[in-house]
């Protein structure tokens, strides 16, 4: 697992309260951990503080697992 996967489980695990197992790249955002839209953009406040990134939240809101939104944060931090 990448340092990027790392920031992005312990996010979910201590603000979202998410069990570490349940979080998968294939985890449905929506039916499998529970996230609506509101969670969606507290999930992309927290990772742009930590990764120094600009997150468009409609980006983020329109992603459906949660191995998206690896592959958007580790294209977003490489290109910063």
């Amino acid at each position: 697992m990448s340092r990027i996967e790392d920031q992005i489980n312990a996010i979910l695990i201590e603000e979202f309260e998410l069990p570490e197992e349940s979080l998968t790249p294939d985890a449905d955002l929506r039916d499998d951990l529970g996230l609506d839209s509101l969670d969606a953009i507290d999930l992309a406040r927290k990772l742009e503080e930590q990764r120094g990134i600009q997150i468009d939240t409609q980006a983020l809101v329109e992603l459906n697992t949660l191995g998206d939104v690896y592959a958007l944060v580790t294209k977003l931090s490489s290109e910063a």
